[in-house]
């Protein structure tokens, strides 16, 4: 399977980061004994995010330091200026140094911005960040203030953990934030079941991400089917690697319920169809411009898309079950490429959850699933005679859909798309079965993904909520998969459907409020669905929400690793939750 070359499939440029190298603006001796060590800091900085971060489709970041170091109002406009030119999308100063505060801040309040400040005796830097972040707080434009554990020699060129750390925190998040600005959610379709999050809030996308709407009936699907406005090249390509790599599975239908083989014939060619139309909606396709339908190559230059399916749809055609699995997941029929994310039940607000996880994890599949089951330990044991154990024992959720799990999610090369190998790749599609739809609940037919997720893979579900009066807010919870023996998991997985991909998760535990036990963080999750990223990234997607102005409800993130701009403190410092609600209302929308 062939490893495509990244590629930015989206219009627009990928967002940079810009570096400003502020300084003490006296000549005659000060600032020039400081040019050399402040250009260094921030050449170094640059060198340290470049090693480390990358976009989400792979490309490389790139960084944008100020022509001079700027000492004053004068230098700091044309850095301004250069910024704009370049397309930065991030704005991060520093300085070993003091600086005259109100002339040398960046003043771009949808900017996401931080100032760190060299820890030496030396020289005032630590002064510095501590008097223009009082700046920008009087002013109202957040920043995030970056302030080493330790004092540093004036002469130590190397940038601490702890800095590290928190530079690279919020360049992923700030970049999270500039790469949704003017890019789509495509709604395909409408509500579905009515489902809250379906219900496409358009203010939402366009006040905190930036974000345009865009709505598409679906009976454009019909439309393009009938049409052939697709590139039958690749359908039969498509089709081919389909009837390979995609074994089917169990028929659980009763023998009456059961379509015949040609039947599920069909609902594999018209499945791969709108796989095919779905991915040229929302990133267009140049083939149709060949083909004559010049509108339709163009796309919807969406990063992230919802389709309905469930009722108006799956009542008479085949669900989307495979469209979304084989959209979401990091490689299909033209090999390993980038993921598009993809919700299920057009859920939107769970859509751009995963789009936030997404871009924070540079590039990785992500799990859609429903919140659907808590275990109790002695639920488990009365049904299965199995005492749950480790990571386990507390008991679990049951996190499982009709099938639009990405294939990453069996937990075989479950990483950055563009470090995934072949046999890795081979390994999830190996481990996964496409079992013919329940005919009660797709009545016209479809497939659904079979699986069950590796356990001891460190995970973070979470999801966006609209609250009215309030605005959105975001919960998290980091915890793990868990693997169970066979015939326990079958016993349980049952229960629900034994044709859909399961991921059981124990979230970790504080012995504080939702997460003082299991049961509470399954009762007070705010929604049927939710998101889930590889790895612990509360800690990125709590900087991230206080970019954008969204509070968080509840998370099990450790204090000393959320990270929020420095004004946070001023609006409640010993109830850090209650100032994080006040702080966003306060500041409002990032884009309002």
């Amino acid at each position: 399977m062939k490893k495509n070359a990244p590629v930015n499939r989206l219009n627009g440029s990928l967002p940079k980061v810009g570096i400003r190298p502020t300084i003490d603006g006296r000549y005659g001796g000060v600032r020039e004994s400081l040019e050399e060590q402040t250009m260094g800091m921030a050449q170094r900085t640059a060198a340290l995010i470049v090693a480390n971060i990358k976009h989400a489709c792979g490309l490389p970041v790139e960084v944008v330091i100020a022509d001079t170091c700027i000492g004053g109002a004068a230098e700091a406009a044309a850095c301004a200026e250069k910024f704009a030119r370049e397309g930065v999308g991030v704005v991060l100063t520093v300085t070993p140094c003091w600086c005259y505060g109100a002339e040398t801040m960046s003043l771009d309040a949808t900017v996401p911005t931080a100032v760190w400040g060299f820890n030496g005796t030396e020289r005032p830097g630590a002064v510095y960040l501590a008097a223009v972040l009082a700046g920008h707080t009087q002013k109202g434009i957040p920043a995030f203030g970056i302030y080493g554990h330790d004092v540093q020699e004036s002469d130590d060129t190397s940038i601490p953990a702890d800095v590290s750390e928190k530079i690279l925190r919020f360049v992923k998040a700030g970049l999270a934030v500039a790469s949704m600005k003017n890019t789509s959610y495509l709604a395909m379709g409408g509500v579905s079941m009515g489902i809250a999050g379906s219900i496409v809030d358009c203010d939402f996308f366009e006040s905190f991400l930036g974000m345009r709407p865009e709505f598409i009936d679906m009976t454009e699907f019909v439309r393009r089917i009938d049409k052939g406005i697709y590139d039958k090249d690749e359908y039969v390509h498509a089709l081919e690697w389909v009837k390979t790599n995609c074994p089917e599975g169990a028929d659980v239908n009763p023998p009456h319920k059961q379509r015949t083989r040609e039947q599920k014939d069909i609902e594999w060619e018209t499945s791969v169809k709108m796989a095919l139309i779905a991915r040229d909606l929302m990133v267009g396709n140049p083939k149709l411009a060949e083909m004559g339908y010049v509108e339709e190559s163009r796309g919807h230059n969406a990063s992230v898309g919802g389709f309905q399916g469930q009722r108006q749809w799956t009542d008479h055609f085949p669900n989307g079950d495979f469209l979304e699995a084989i959209l979401n997941t990091s490689f299909d029929w033209n090999g390993i490429r980038q993921p598009y994310i993809v919700a299920t039940e057009n859920d939107a607000m769970n859509g751009a959850s995963m789009l936030l996880g997404h871009l924070l994890t540079q590039g990785e599949a992500q799990l859609f699933a429903d919140v659907r089951t808590y275990w109790s330990p002695d639920a488990v044991e009365r049904v299965s005679g199995h005492t749950l154990t480790g990571k386990a024992a507390g008991g679990l959720l049951h996190l499982i859909n009709s099938g639009p799990a990405a294939l990453d999610w069996t937990g075989h090369g479950l990483k950055p798309w563009y470090e995934i190998e072949d046999n890795e790749a081979k390994q999830a599609l190996a481990a996964t079965q496409w079992c013919a739809s329940v005919t009660e609940y797709f009545p016209g037919g479809g497939w659904s993904t079979d699986f069950t997720t590796l356990g001891d893979i460190p995970c973070t579900m979470f999801r966006l909520n609209l609250v009215r009066g309030l605005g959105p807010v975001l919960q998290i919870a980091e915890g793990w998969t868990v693997s169970l023996p066979d015939s326990v998991h079958d016993i349980l997985d049952a229960r629900t459907n034994p044709t859909w991909p399961t991921t059981w998760f124990a979230p970790n535990l504080t012995g504080v409020g939702p997460f003082v036990d299991v049961y509470s963080v399954m009762n007070a999750w705010g929604a049927n669905h939710g998101a889930i990223s590889r790895g612990h990234i509360g800690a990125d997607l709590i900087t991230l929400a206080a970019m954008l102005r969204i509070p968080v409800d509840m998370h099990n993130v450790p204090d000393a690793s959320v990270f929020r701009p420095s004004a946070w403190t001023r609006f409640g410092a010993l109830e850090p939750q209650s100032a994080d609600y006040r702080a966003c209302a306060t500041y409002g929308p990032i884009y309002r």
